[in-house]
C-alpha cells in the first residue's frame, strides 16, 4: 500500500482518503485502524500495581474464576476487560482465539502439535502448553494455512 501525506494548515484534524480499485482485506484493515479511536493500551493489574502491557510481550490471555488474566515474562496480570473486547482490540496483531476462554499471541508460539485427534496442542515460547478447543480447530488451521 502506498502512503502519501500532504500538510495543509486548513485542516483542523487529520483526514485520510483511500483511493483503490476495489475493497480488499488490506483496505478494510487500514480503514479499521484509522477509524479506531480506542487506545491500544492494555493495563495489567497485580496486587496494588498497574502496568502498561505491550501486546508483543503477551503469551496468552485467558479467563479463569470470573477474571481475565494475561501471561507475560513479568508474570500474570489481571485485565479489566472482557475477552471479546481484547480480541477486538488485538485484531490484526497476530492474536487468535483458541477457545471460548483463551486467546494466544501467534508471534509467541513455538509449535503446534497436530498428533492429538480432534484438537491441537500449542506450545508457547515461555514453555507453557495449551490446547485449541475442538470448536476452534478449523479456524486455527485456516489461520495457519493447514
Amino acid at each position: 500500500m502506498k502512503v502519501d501525506i500532504k500538510i495543509n494548515a486548513d485542516y483542523q484534524e487529520p483526514l485520510a482518503v483511500i483511493h483503490t480499485a476495489q475493497i480488499t482485506d488490506e483496505v478494510n484493515s487500514a480503514v479499521k485502524k484509522l477509524s479506531d479511536t480506542s487506545s491500544d493500551i492494555i493495563m495489567g493489574f497485580r496486587q496494588d500495581d498497574a502496568e502498561i502491557l505491550n501486546p508483543n510481550d503477551i503469551y496468552r490471555i485467558y479467563a479463569e474464576n470470573q477474571k481475565v488474566l494475561a501471561v507475560t515474562d513479568k508474570g500474570v496480570f489481571q485485565i479489566r476487560m472482557r475477552l471479546y473486547q481484547l480480541e477486538n482490540k488485538l485484531a490484526g496483531m497476530k492474536f487468535a482465539r483458541i477457545s471460548n476462554s483463551e486467546i494466544i499471541n501467534l508471534k509467541n508460539t513455538e509449535k503446534f502439535d497436530l498428533s492429538i485427534a480432534g484438537t491441537i496442542r500449542v506450545r508457547l515460547k515461555n514453555g507453557q502448553s495449551t490446547y485449541v478447543s475442538r470448536r476452534y480447530v478449523a479456524k486455527i488451521k485456516e489461520i495457519l494455512g493447514i
